[in-house]
């Protein structure tokens, strides 16, 4: 719902700042009072194209900001989410600059964004229907989406959607299969010889790094042993040196008892020495009976390492993955050998999904065939209290090719609607008046309402050429919209504003010599009546005519 909005210097208002409230809002006026400024300025805010001839003279740039409050979840706030704004449960504030000179720029919630974003964002906040553009039910690309709206189709639209996407990635992996085994059959000498090589050579993940360790150790073999004998040698140069150092204990051992406790942390200490002494003994023994210092190995570890490397480069792989890569080369060869068993499976899946999607979407054709005559017949309703007797409205619906099916089903759908007797039904779109236009968007959006998603409608003179009963019937048909969505009505039918929950006057007035600007007000109940009575009147407002606006109202 729009909430507020706030105009700087466009065109002839200078200030003006505005707060709306849930039903239908009614705008009057004299002709050329500034009612259409109104709507150029909020449709700026919701990213319409800007043109530096709505700046106000004098002034350096303009300025409009409209606030919405829309429900958790709807369709703008998840467009905002999806480029990262933190919009969850917070109003929405759209506002648009555009300089005199103009330049033009775009916010959400003091956030610079583009322009197509904006615009997007305001199509799912404000559908505008006037006498010279309009947004939303235009577009037959929203069609299909509004009459499964209207069918209350969403779980059938869910299952369609699920078995298109089964069928998308059924197909993929017999495409890909099939691509794969076209590929192998292409290259199978290849690939066989690549195998042969690689079982040949039979690598290990992580053989590389303990070749390279190996190959490291070799290289500096002689030292290592020098360092090993050496060490050897000192252990046992004169004796074994822990028979010595056992020795010595022993004989302190013998007057430890004669030194009055002097002896014995000696003692200890020897008999630790003694202990450690035949540890590090113990571990040069093993490390030089397992380690691997034989020069005449080296020579085989490097033509191993060097091997291996040598095949990681030709497969342009890494070491470790000589292992996976001549596993894969196993898996095309089994496939080849295979006869294509596999392919044949997924082909097999693949139809499987297709004949899935096709009957759950067939079960939506079914429901939208349903809708179409429960809307047709729902819209016809509302058409001749509109003086649109004669039109007809008719919701066209096309089996798609095969080509042209999709994740929302067989079918394509346009709103379809003939004027004149006779004539062929064509697009909403061609329509030629725009009165006519704007009644009959009235007539389907009363009909629509409980499943627009889009919470604010305006209507730019939607009464055009109309009075008596017919404009009533329209009054009556945007109150009855206005209890299920927000409503903005333009007007110079007393029928029509007699009808709104708010009332706000425009017109113009001269400030200083040379200087007229526009205002708006909200006009309270004694107002209201004067304002609708001039309507009915004219320039001279009577008796009569604040009786006849009471009797309205009423």
């Amino acid at each position: 719902m729009l909430v507020s909005l706030s105009i700087r210097d466009v065109v002839l208002i200078e200030k003006l700042d505005l707060g709306f409230g849930p039903g239908l809002s009614v705008f009057t006026g004299e002709t050329g009072a500034g009612k259409s400024i109104l709507l150029d300025s909020l449709s700026l805010a919701l990213g319409a194209r800007a043109d530096s001839g709505l700046v106000r003279h004098g002034a350096g740039q303009l300025t409009v900001i409209a606030e919405f409050d829309p429900p958790p979840f709807h369709p703008a706030r998840v467009l905002l989410a999806a480029q990262d704004m933190d919009v969850a449960d917070t109003p929405l504030l759209l506002r648009r600059v555009v300089t005199a000179d103009g330049r033009s720029r775009a916010y959400v919630n003091d956030a610079p964004v583009s322009v197509g974003l904006l615009r997007k964002v305001g199509d799912e906040l404000v559908e505008i229907h006037g006498q010279f553009e309009s947004h939303g039910l235009l577009d037959p690309d929203t069609h299909l989406a509004v009459l499964d709206a209207f069918a209350g189709s969403g779980e059938a639209r869910r299952a369609v959607k699920a078995g298109w996407d089964a069928w998308r990635q059924a197909a993929k992996a017999r495409a890909e299969a099939e691509e794969t085994l076209k590929r192998a059959r292409t290259e199978e000498e290849a690939l066989r010889h690549a195998h042969d090589e690689l079982k040949g050579l039979a690598p290990k993940p992580g053989e590389e790094a303990e070749l390279a360790q190996s190959r490291a150790l070799l290289q500096h073999s002689e030292k290592l042993v020098e360092a090993l004998n050496a060490a050897m040698g000192a252990l046992r140069q004169k004796g074994e040196v822990e028979a010595s150092l056992r020795t010595a204990q022993r004989c302190l051992e013998r007057v430890a008892d004669k030194a009055e406790g002097k002896l014995e942390p000696v003692i200890a200490a020897l008999d630790r020495a003694a202990v450690e002494a035949a540890e590090a003994v113990g571990l040069l023994e093993h490390v030089s009976a397992d380690i691997d210092l034989d020069p005449r190995h080296l020579e085989k570890v490097e033509e191993r390492l060097f091997a291996l490397r040598a095949a990681a480069r030709k497969h342009m792989v890494e070491v470790d993955g000589l292992a996976a890569l001549k596993a894969d080369l196993e898996r095309q060869l089994a496939a080849l050998e295979g006869g294509g068993d596999d392919l044949t499976k997924l082909a097999k899946a693949e139809q499987t999904a297709r004949a899935a999607y096709v009957e759950a979407a067939r079960t939506l054709s079914k429901l939208r065939v349903e809708a179409a005559k429960r809307l047709d017949a729902a819209v016809a309703a509302e058409l001749p209290p509109l003086k649109l007797d004669k039109a007809k409205f008719t919701t066209g619906l096309k089996a798609l090719e095969e080509g042209g099916w999709g994740a929302d089903g067989l079918d394509a759908v346009e709103f379809l609607v003939s004027t004149n007797p006779g004539s062929p039904p064509s697009g909403l779109g061609k329509i030629a008046s725009g009165g006519e236009l704007s009644r009959f968007m009235l007539a389907l959006k009363v009909v629509l309402a409980r499943t627009s998603p889009t919470p604010t409608i305006v209507f730019d003179e939607v009464d055009s050429g109309i009075g008596g009963a017919v404009a009533a019937a329209v009054g009556e048909r945007l109150a009855r919209l206005g209890t299920d969505l927000q409503v903005l009505v333009v007007t110079h039918s007393p029928q029509v504003a007699a009808r709104g929950r708010q009332h706000y006057r425009v017109a113009k007035h001269e400030v200083t010599a040379g200087k007229v600007l526009t205002s708006v007000e909200e006009l309270p109940q004694d107002a209201r009546r004067e304002e609708i009575a001039r309507m009915l009147a004219g320039e001279i407002v009577t008796d009569q005519a604040r009786a006849a606006a009471e009797s309205l109202m009423a």
